[in-house]
């Protein structure tokens, strides 16, 4: 890892932007104590590019180190020594901490303020990424530029990997059914999800 890229990962990990100066005002302030996760690195040629950690990460500070993360590990062909080497992966959530839960129960959306201030910083020290793997609607949205529905961005997904983005859904146990009701997604996306990466692995 590059002088560069550690300093910023200090940076990052230092931030408590959404606690002590939260966009909205105060009243919008993270309700708990930050622990931005993220990794940065020199080699890695994928980016994996989510949503926010959920509270199993928060406590953790290791990334899809949970169930989603467990589903995500088989549809990239990967061990959980492969996915944690900084080698193969950089991991940028759209948010860097654990938003909280909404009324439901479900988690909150990624915190405003990781994005503006520390993604397009983070990008600029990894030229080497050749691809995106942009997990769910707000890293489409964020990498594709196109806030169209998920799953008809998952099923155009040939076009977007030719910019170098791979579009997915977000692997959490809630989209089970989105999984069975699209079967293409196992049969034709993910053979070749797993062929890309299979490229880049060490």
């Amino acid at each position: 890892m590059t002088r560069e890229i550690e300093a910023l990962a200090a940076e990052i990990a230092r931030c408590r932007l959404c606690r002590d100066a939260p966009a909205g005002g105060i009243e919008r302030r993270l309700p708990h104590e930050p622990r931005p996760v993220a990794v940065l690195s020199a080699k890695a040629r994928i980016l994996i590019a989510g949503q926010a950690p959920g509270l199993r990460v928060h406590e953790s500070g290791l990334p899809f180190n949970d169930a989603s993360g467990d589903r995500l590990r088989d549809w990239l062909g990967v061990d959980r020594e492969q996915f944690y080497n900084p080698d193969n992966f950089a991991i940028l959530p759209m948010g860097f901490c654990f938003p909280g839960y909404d009324r439901h129960g479900s988690d909150l959306p990624p915190r405003r303020e990781c994005a503006p201030l520390w993604r397009d910083r983070a990008l600029s020290v990894m030229p080497q990424i050749e691809l995106v793997l942009a997990i769910g609607a707000h890293a489409q949205a964020r990498h594709l530029g196109r806030k169209a529905p998920m799953t008809e961005t998952v099923r155009d997904w040939r076009r977007p990997v030719e910019q170098g983005v791979l579009p997915l859904p977000h692997p959490s146990w809630r989209n089970t059914g989105w999984l069975k009701r699209n079967p293409w997604f196992e049969m034709d996306l993910l053979p070749e999800l797993r062929t890309v990466v299979s490229r880049w692995i060490v």
